[in-house]
């Protein structure tokens, strides 16, 4: 391995999915110099790349505006900030205006009025014009560089980043003025697709220099894909009727309101789907807004507005779930100084309360979320200065320094770890007995992690994603126990009922001992079920 990489520069961000990619712009334009370190190849690596999305795009309309928020409410069990979703919609609403001329992005254009359609995007376009956009813009980006830990000065402030350059086989160290974690959420290695990066990171690396979370609870999201496939475009599955293996109709399955029907069933039985219910338009725009989606179907000769086919549920975690990094002003600061967040890798409480945000909710809190933290720490670092490395230390700590003690691997981990926090009957169709057994087995897995989990330096990106989904399915275990009522995604069979009393956010953190706290939820009325 050759001498350490040093760099210096005003903003650090992890992560070249949409959120950092935006808080890179906006670094930028405040006038930071901007240095963007990226797992894979920033502009195709993420959930956002390879996919179509929706974006909660609405017109400055009050009524308009008013009914967008007040339509996923109940969903979300009344945790969502009126405030945070008005923000959202107008800088989601900047933003696309900014997309469309300064990025170059070619929407579709409405033939009847003549104005551009701005309520979807095609993720490798538009990801490929966010890395044009912002090295154009003069951001200096390191690809295939996964962040391995934080770098502190004396006071405990997040100062850099260090990391490994994995085709230079160089470690590298940044310091800053200030990071923003836009790396993504947890999937658990799940599959999904595009979700092969999004491991828990930076939610790791977060909670060794003390950050909070929050929403961890509402992070058991399952995406409905043709079995063998790693596409989850659930919304898709709307249009669908789902059958038992002998071809009888499914009651009560759906891909909003009865996912559970499904899961439940698939623990005894296949289950099939059909999209029966998209009439030739609605078909004609599914085939132009996620191609993919069709391809394995085409491939294997089925039609699937005409053709039964078998399903699955792949999990999606954080990546589609709320929970994240929980942030404590308008800039998207975390409560650690000099580190912010964006995107999954933040908790999406704020806009969507306890439900997923699906493609829509979620491409706009990537945006906006990134905008803020790229602005917000732009203004913190030119205020205190970037520094130099020599006089900052690194915060990691599990499976970054000693080699592994045993024959213990980081393969083993993630499969330990996958077996508490995939399986339905534990992480979807949830009870206190089954939650406790699981987060038992985590906890005791956690402990082998810290004592004998370590790696060669090629092997340590490894090593920290084990430990990432193993802490990011404590978090989330403690806090869904936090929780003993049914709010938004998360569902107890032994609490079926919501409880008025507890219309609270529950925050958790810490590595060795777990901690979990309530607080209050504001700006959003509370309606009793």
């Amino acid at each position: 391995m050759t001498d350490v990489l040093e760099l210096s520069t005003d903003v650090l961000v992890i992560g070249g999915g949409p959120a950092g990619a935006w808080a890179a712009l906006r670094a930028n334009k405040a006038g930071a110099d901007v240095v963007l370190v990226d797992k894979g190849y920033c502009g195709t690596s993420g959930a956002t790349a390879p996919s179509g999305t929706g974006v909660w795009y609405v017109e400055p309309d009050l009524t308009a505006r008013e009914l967008a928020k007040a339509g996923r409410e109940a969903l979300g069990g009344y945790l969502a900030d009126h405030h945070w979703m008005d923000r959202v919609l107008e800088q989601t609403y900047s933003n696309m205006d900014l997309l469309a001329v300064e990025g170059r992005y070619p929407f579709p254009v409405d033939p009847s009025t003549g104005k551009q359609i701005r309520t979807g995007l095609q993720g490798p376009e538009y990801m490929r014009r966010m890395r044009t956009w912002i090295r154009r813009a003069g951001v200096r980006i390191l690809d295939h560089s996964p962040a391995l830990e934080l770098l502190v000065d004396g006071e405990g402030r997040v100062r850099g980043v260090a990391g490994y350059q994995r085709h230079e086989h160089q470690d590298y160290r940044v310091s800053a003025g200030a990071v923003v974690v836009a790396s993504g959420g947890c999937a658990f290695l799940s599959g999904a697709l595009g979700t092969n990066v999004d491991t828990g990171d930076g939610a790791l690396m977060a909670a060794e220099v003390g950050a909070e979370f929050s929403g961890m609870e509402f992070s058991n999201a399952y995406g409905i894909a043709a079995a063998g496939s790693t596409i989850t475009k659930t919304a898709y599955y709307a249009y669908a009727t789902f059958f038992h293996a002998d071809g009888s109709v499914l009651e009560g399955a759906g891909s909003a309101k009865g996912r559970s029907v499904i899961a439940s069933t698939l623990r005894n039985e296949p289950v099939f789907a059909q999209i029966d219910r998209a009439d030739a338009e609605v078909q004609r725009r599914m085939r132009l807004g996620q191609p993919n989606f069709f391809l394995q179907f085409d491939r294997r000769g089925i039609d699937p507005f005409t053709d039964k086919f078998e399903v699955g549920m792949l999990a999606e975690g954080t990546v589609r779930g709320t929970g994240g990094i929980n942030v404590v002003d308008d800039d998207c600061a975390s409560s650690v100084p000099g580190l912010f967040a964006a995107g999954d890798a933040a908790t999406r409480e704020r806009i969507c309360g306890g439900f997923t945000g699906g493609g829509s909710h979620n491409a706009a809190w990537a945006m906006s979320s990134g905008s803020w933290a790229g602005t917000g720490a732009a203004r913190y670092a030119l205020s205190v200065g970037r520094g130099s490395t020599s006089g900052l230390r690194g915060a990691g700590t599990v499976g970054l320094r000693n080699p592994a003690r045993t024959g213990f691997t980081a393969d083993d981990v993630v499969k330990a770890a996958q077996a508490q926090l995939i399986p339905f009957d534990k992480n979807y169709l949830r009870s206190g007995d089954r939650v406790s057994a699981a987060l038992g087995e985590l906890e005791s897995l956690w402990g082998a992690v810290s004592a004998d989990l370590g790696a060669d330096p090629a092997g340590r990106m490894a090593a920290r994603q084990a430990a990432a989904i193993t802490a990011v399915g404590r978090w989330m275990y403690h806090s869904t126990l936090a929780r003993t009522e049914t709010r938004g995604m998360s569902k107890r069979d032994d609490y079926p009922e919501l409880d008025v009393t507890q219309h609270h956010h529950v925050l958790t953190g810490g590595l060795d001992s777990v901690w979990t706290r309530t607080s209050e939820s504001v700006g959003s009325a509370l309606v009793a079920s």
